[in-house]
Formats: C-alpha cells, sequence, structure tokens
C-alpha cells in the first residue's frame, strides 16, 4: 500500500463519521478564532473566562440550596469588590514600588556588577575574568534594548489606558449577562449545534472537569502563595515585598521553571539591600520553605485530581501555547493541553483484528 493510499484510508476510516467531522470542525472554528482575532475580541474572551470560574462558585453554593439568583449575586458582588480592590488598593501599592525600584535600579545594578566581578576572585576553578567581563558587556546591551522598549512602550500609554477602561466598563457588564442568562446564551449557541453530538460532549465534560478545576485551584493557589509571602517579606522588612509577592504568586502559573525566575528579582534585591549578610540568607530561606510547601503540600492538595498529564506534554504544552499566546498561552497551557488529551481520548481509534 502505497503512502498516498495510507492517507486515504486513514482520512476515510476517521472523517466518514459525521461526530469527528463536527468536534473537528468546532476545534478548528474555536483555535482559528483565538489566533485571528484574539485582539479584537480579548474582553469577550476575558469575559467568558472569569464567568465561567464564577460560575462554578455560584454552582457550589447551589449544592447547599441556595436560590440561583441568590449564589450568582453573593459572587458577583465578591467579584466587583474584588476588581475595586485591585484597581483601587493594590494597583497603585504596585506602581508606587515599580517607581521605586525604578529609582534604585541604577544601586541595584551596581552592587550586582560588585557581586559577579567579585566570582572569578572567589571562584577562580569555575570564572574568568574575561568571561565575566563578556557577560556583563551583553548584559548591559540587553539592559539597553529592554530600557528602549519601555521607552517606546511608554509613548503608547494613551491608547493602553482607553483599553483599560474599556476593560474596566465592558468587562463586569459582559461577566453579569454571562452569568445571569447562562441558560439562555447555552441553549442559542448549542442550536446551531447538531442535536446528536455524543463526541463533542464527552470531550466538553472531560474538559469542563479538568479545566475549571486547574483554573480555580491554580488561582486559589497563586494568592494564597502571593498573600503568605507577602506577609513574610514584610516581617522580615524586604524592600518592594508587595511587587515580589505578586512575582512570586505568578511563578505557580508557570510549571518547573517559575520558581528560578522568580527567585532572580528576590535575590538580587535583597542583596542589593543587605548583601550577603543572615537577612538575606533569612529572605531566600523563607522563598525556599514556601516554594516547598507549595509544591509538596498545596499544589498537590488543589490539583492532584484534576490534571493527569505527563511532565513532557506540559512543557511541550507550555513551549508550543506560550509560543503562540505569550504570558496567556503559558497560563492556559496546562488546560488547552487537557483539552487536546481529551480530544485524543474521545477521537475514535482503528481496530486491529487480533493475530492468529
Amino acid at each position: 500500500m502505497t503512502e498516498m493510499n495510507i492517507v486515504t484510508a486513514w482520512f476515510r476510516r476517521n472523517f466518514a463519521n459525521p461526530q469527528v467531522v463536527l468536534l473537528a470542525g468546532l476545534l478548528i472554528a474555536g483555535f482559528g478564532t483565538l489566533v485571528l482575532a484574539a485582539d479584537v475580541l480579548a474582553p469577550l474572551i476575558a469575559s467568558i473566562v472569569i464567568a465561567y470560574l464564577l460560575d462554578g462558585l455560584i454552582t457550589l453554593l447551589e449544592r447547599h440550596r441556595i436560590p440561583r439568583s441568590v449564589a450568582m449575586g453573593l459572587v458577583f458582588s465578591l467579584f466587583l469588590a474584588t476588581l475595586l480592590g485591585i484597581f483601587l488598593i493594590l494597583l497603585p501599592l504596585l506602581l508606587s514600588q515599580i517607581a521605586q525600584l525604578i529609582q534604585q535600579l541604577p544601586a541595584i545594578l551596581s552592587r550586582t556588577q560588585d557581586l559577579i566581578l567579585g566570582l572569578p576572585e572567589r571562584y577562580p576553578e569555575i570564572f574568568e575574568d574575561q568571561q565575566i567581563l563578556d557577560f556583563l558587556a551583553s548584559l548591559r546591551n540587553d539592559l539597553i534594548l529592554i530600557g528602549q522598549r519601555i521607552l517606546g512602550a511608554s509613548v503608547a500609554w494613551l491608547p493602553a489606558l482607553v483599553n483599560l477602561v474599556v476593560y474596566l466598563v465592558l468587562m463586569p457588564m459582559l461577566v453579569f449577562f454571562f452569568l445571569k442568562d447562562k441558560q439562555r446564551i447555552l441553549a442559542w449557541v448549542l442550536s446551531f449545534l447538531p442535536p446528536e453530538r455524543p463526541l463533542a460532549e464527552q470531550v466538553w465534560r472531560e474538559v469542563d472537569a479538568e479545566i475549571g478545576g486547574y483554573v480555580r485551584g491554580k488561582i486559589y493557589e497563586f494568592l494564597i502563595v502571593a498573600v503568605v509571602t507577602y506577609i513574610a517579606f514584610l516581617v522580615l522588612d524586604l524592600q518592594f515585598g508587595a511587587l515580589l509577592a505578586i512575582t512570586t504568586g505568578l511563578s505557580t502559573l508557570i510549571p518547573y521553571i517559575g520558581v528560578v525566575l522568580a527567585a532572580v528579582p528576590i535575590a538580587v534585591i535583597a542583596y542589593a539591600q543587605w548583601g550577603t549578610g543572615p537577612e538575606f540568607l533569612w529572605v531566600m530561606g523563607a522563598y525556599a520553605v514556601i516554594q516547598l510547601i507549595d509544591g509538596n503540600i498545596l499544589a498537590p492538595l488543589l490539583l492532584s485530581e484534576v490534571v493527569n498529564l505527563h511532565p513532557t506534554a506540559v512543557i511541550v504544552a507550555l513551549l508550543v501555547f506560550g509560543s503562540i499566546w505569550g504570558f496567556w498561552g503559558i497560563f492556559f497551557a496546562i488546560p488547552l493541553a487537557s483539552l487536546v488529551h481529551a480530544v485524543l481520548n474521545a477521537w475514535p481509534r482503528a481496530q486491529h483484528a487480533p493475530r492468529s
């Protein structure tokens, strides 16, 4: 059998089934919309994601015999209060600490440079003087490029401000109507699909169970880690504690490498503030303890029964979806990998005749 005949036989075997054609069409339409119109539909997509997450809390309250209208009012009020808290309390605090960090950045870089220049003297068998000088020259060039990009981005602050206002106005309204008219919207969307769609429904049930639990678990993990880290850094009197706590919380969204990425700014700022004294060791020790508790207790407790993916699949998903959608691709890499996993589980397989 030629290669073309093999491909033709595979195509006929799989796409002769109308359920497979429907599932493939939905996947192509969904990914095509995200790739081609993600920027335009960003407020709509974000509102759908938020409404989906909040609906899980509403369903939880309904299980305790609370009417949906009351549960929706409570959850939506909590959402609005959280949104106001972010923009009235957290955001100004972060902006203030970012401004302070920019002012102190030259001193921090100078002290970090002194530390790096001292490495050949301390560890001559590992580092050479020329190697360190080349590294610092490369680092300076990278910092100049980053500064130029930040300056260029700051020029375009007005469109970003307009977009932020649009988000603040549109998203709460969209989330409210998605929650209020959930059944009507779902019925309208499903009216465009065939009444018999077992394969698509099987995939959705598996994805709904995994993605919903994963995203909610990650949000809880982010909040717990960020709050605990902020309290620890506040007690230890580390500068830019809120900013570093948010960075540590965000590190939980990037499996495997997030821990290392978040440790770098913490170590640099702690060293610039105290050098390699006991305070520096206390900060890094606290960070290590928080990450150990998160990785061995908190994350397994929140996510152990949600996602069952091989580490290789997680890394590939981070690379692929991160390259397509940047930060949001990294954030949703595991849910999207779960979607691919669910599709592969539901996809009809060829039945091979048993060998005699």
